[in-house]
C-alpha cells in the first residue's frame, strides 16, 4: 500500500493505492490522525480510487478519522469507494455516517470548510 498526501490550501487529500488491510492499517490511522490531530487540517478528504480491498481493520482506521474529525470540528470526506469498499460499509452499518462523493471534483465543490 502507498499513501501521500497533497495539500490544497485549508485541505490535505490523501492518495492511497493498494489495499487498506491489517497489515497497512496503522500507517492509514497514524496519517489521519497525525493531520487531524496534530496539524489540526479543518479538511481531510481519502481518495481511495485506488483502493480495491477493504477490512474491518482498515473501516476501524477510516471510524477513527472520522471520530477524531468530529472531536475536532473537522470535516472527513471520502472519495471513489470502490464497490467492495462500499459494500463492506453497507454491511457494517457505516455507509451514512462517512461523506462520500465519486469523485475528487465533488468532493472538492461540496467543499463546506
Amino acid at each position: 500500500m502507498q499513501i501521500s498526501a497533497r495539500r490544497l490550501e485549508n485541505k490535505t487529500i490523501f492518495d492511497v493505492v493498494g489495499d487498506i488491510d491489517l497489515a497497512n492499517s496503522p500507517a492509514v490511522r497514524k496519517a489521519l490522525l497525525a493531520e487531524i490531530k496534530e496539524k489540526k487540517i479543518p479538511c481531510v478528504i481519502m481518495n481511495l480510487e485506488g483502493v480495491k480491498y477493504i477490512d474491518s481493520s482498515g473501516i476501524a482506521s477510516l471510524v477513527e478519522g472520522l471520530k477524531a474529525s468530529r472531536d475536532a470540528h473537522a470535516r472527513f470526506i471520502l472519495f471513489g469507494l470502490s464497490k467492495s469498499a462500499r459494500e463492506v460499509l453497507q454491511l457494517s452499518r457505516l455507509l451514512n455516517l462517512f461523506e462520500i462523493y465519486d469523485n475528487e471534483e465533488q468532493a472538492l465543490s461540496n467543499e463546506r470548510a
